[in-house]
């Protein structure tokens, strides 16, 4: 479900990475909206070693399958994390950070699927109506310290999304990007923004 090379899309002041596990088009749409270059790889392109402009971001896509079998992605990601680039995951892209910063995954019974998930930001009473299709899931108890939860299935409890306690990194398993789908998350990809014009 991944393009075989990398393709340029936008322009601007910051360059993104944009690694494709089955990327929606909206996705882009939504990253070049806010004046941002992106830079779209296959799901296993070694960017560090391909791009030679300086990585402003990197944006981990939604895809489908076992997060645990995408090796290549989650190394790459484990070495960003470690030069401390700003990452936003998505879907897929919020289990293959988990698996990078050391926690783990589990595939659940019956997965979530549908345009009205309802999920809550931990340590608010605020719940965001989200789009959703995936069969994994993050075991939030197996993260370390410097990361916590940021989101929580309403229905379930099983966790939605993480951030580390620096703000650079950030995931969640739902899609923001609401097509198809509710708006209720697309301001996440303005708080991404927002960190990669601090760095």
């Amino acid at each position: 479900v991944s393009r075989k090379k990398p393709e340029v899309y936008g322009s601007g002041n910051k360059t993104v990475v944009l690694v494709d596990c089955g990327v929606k088009n909206n996705i882009i749409r939504n990253l070049v909206q806010r004046k941002l270059k992106v830079i779209v790889v296959p799901w296993d392109y070694d960017f560090f070693k391909g791009i030679t402009e300086k990585i402003d971001g990197i944006v981990v896509s939604n895809g489908p399958g076992d997060p645990k079998m995408c090796t290549a992605t989650i190394a790459h990601i484990k070495k960003a994390i470690t030069q401390k680039i700003p990452i936003f995951g998505l879907c897929l892209g919020n289990q293959i950070l988990a698996l990078a910063a050391g926690a783990d995954t589990y595939k659940l019974k019956y997965g979530h699927r549908g345009q009205n998930q309802p999920c809550i930001e931990v340590g608010t009473q605020r719940c965001y109506i989200t789009s959703q299709n995936h069969g994994f899931a993050v075991d939030e108890k197996k993260l370390s310290d410097d990361w916590k939860p940021w989101f929580r299935n309403a229905n379930d409890g099983t966790n939605e999304g993480i951030m580390h306690t620096s703000g650079r990194f950030f995931s969640v398993q739902f899609h923001p990007e609401c097509t198809p789908g509710p708006y209720d998350t697309e301001f996440l990809f303005d708080t991404f923004v927002e960190v990669l014009n601090k760095v």
